[in-house]
């Protein structure tokens, strides 16, 4: 590792020097405006798999974009960011690596072979652009404890901004560790078959050309898209379980930026901090939103408790009563002794309607909110339902938050409670219906109903 670091760093120091450094092509790099802070929508991605056998990999892969002066979350990828000067960016991160054995139909090229897990790296990016040009370069390592490899990208993109349409033709040169392309193409010795030879590539490099684009369709409205072809090294394309030489990958997806919208943001410097505690559910999110169900009665007893901090993002958007707000939260999950009790955290953004014909009286408000959940361990819930089903679980879900509360300085006269609300809510986890490859394609999740009660603090 330290003869790779003393070889790669100084070369990416050279090419910050002569015009590079950072990010590689991330189609979610840029997406938020100047004036905005997040970004929500999704994406549908199709991409060839190496493997023999396999099937094209269909992805829908939910779209969440939270970014600050200094740091930054993704739906797959988070990280601090540091200005080295005005066109020159650095930033650390840990990222989702989208390799592996395909988990929604295993080939019969890979049958009775070990999964080969989608890993998480921690990397350091490097980024400067001079003019329309943008070079720049990443170093990864894998910190799961899957691969153990590293990987060197570096590249050139060009900015073509229209009024509308934006084009970013790219290239990118990535150097791949023995350790990385022996876990995911090698075969080992107890997986020899007829027909399927022991393998151990070496190192090796792939070239990516491609192009993405987006088209604004209105101040908050963005159209996405783009195509990439990967010619793949020698050393994985001689691999007895590979049959592509190269790989087309292709995305659309939509996005809405909050903040393009610069009236009704929100001027206030205050934060939102709410306490919930609440119990499992057999009922689905459907009939719980629809009064249809709203049993705890479970047989696991088990429950969650926690704080969320939530910040509004835009107040009475275009005169409406509605406003956005986004959250990060912490919960406990206590699992009643079935298994260890567990933490996960939670990021979203919150859309909320306080519009009723009552509210002049008594405050109301119905929100709904979307985001992503990173469980430490899979709760008992979802552990013990997939298992049921013959289904996998993942520690990273969708989340969905659907809630509705009233204001409590309304209700008992009090100005001191004038920014409180108490309410009920469910904490949803899901899977998407097993279309995510990067939620893990699982086809599952958990609910809790939750009381909650959440105050605005000013500073």
């Amino acid at each position: 590792m330290r003869s790779l670091v003393s070889l790669v760093f100084p070369w990416l120091l050279a090419l910050l020097n002569g015009a590079a450094g950072a990010a590689p092509p991330d189609p979610l790099i840029g997406l938020v405006s100047s004036e905005g802070r997040a970004s929500v929508g999704f994406l549908v991605r199709v991409e060839q798999s190496p493997y023999r056998g396999a099937h094209a990999r269909l992805d829908l892969m939910p779209l969440y974009v939270f970014e600050s002066e200094y740091a930054y979350i993704y739906s797959y990828r988070a990280g601090l960011k540091f200005a080295v000067s005005d066109e020159r960016y650095l930033d650390l991160f840990l990222s989702q690596r989208f390799e592996g054995t395909p988990l929604e139909s295993i080939p019969t090229s890979l049958a009775g072979m070990a999964m080969r897990e989608q890993g998480v790296d921690a990397g350091l990016a490097l980024r400067q652009r001079h003019g329309t040009i943008e070079a720049f370069g990443e170093a990864r390592v894998d910190v799961s404890g899957l691969s153990d490899g590293t990987e060197l990208r570096m590249g050139l993109r060009q900015h073509a901004d229209g009024e509308r349409l934006s084009l970013m033709p790219y290239a990118v040169v990535s150097f791949r560790s023995t350790a990385l392309n022996n876990y995911y193409y090698g075969v080992r010795p107890n997986e020899v078959r007829p027909g399927r030879p022991g393998y151990q590539p070496g190192g090796g490099v792939d070239l990516t050309v491609g192009l993405d684009l987006r088209y604004r369709l209105s101040p908050g409205w963005q159209l996405l898209g783009g195509l990439g072809l990967t010619q793949l090294s020698g050393e994985i394309r001689d691999s007895p379980i590979v049959s592509q030489r190269a790989l087309l990958s292709g995305y659309v997806g939509a996005a809405y930026d909050f903040g393009t919208t610069v009236q009704g943001w929100s001027a206030r410097e205050s934060m939102i901090v709410r306490l919930l505690y609440g119990r499992s559910t057999d009922c689905n999110l459907i009939t719980t939103m629809s009064l249809r169900c709203a049993s705890t009665a479970t047989e696991d007893r088990t429950s969650i408790a926690g704080v969320q901090i939530g910040r509004p993002f835009l107040e009475n958007v275009n005169g409406w009563p509605l406003d956005f707000v986004g959250f990060f939260g912490v919960l406990r999950h206590q699992e009643n002794g079935l298994q260890d009790d567990g933490w996960s955290v939670q990021g979203y953004m919150k859309a909320q309607y306080h519009g009723f014909p009552w509210s002049d009286y008594v405050r109301t408000r119905v929100g709904f909110g979307a985001g992503l959940s990173l469980a430490v361990q899979v709760p008992y819930v979802e552990v013990r339902d997939q298992a049921r089903r013959d289904r996998g679980t993942s520690r990273l879900l969708n989340y969905l938050e659907p809630t509705v509360d009233v204001n409590v300085g309304d209700i008992v006269r009090a100005k001191s409670l004038t920014d409180t609300y108490a309410g009920v809510g469910v904490s949803h986890r899901s899977g998407i219906f097993g279309q995510s490859r990067a939620l893990g394609n699982v086809n599952g999740g958990s609910n809790f109903i939750y009381l909650y009660v959440e105050s605005l603090v000013s500073f």
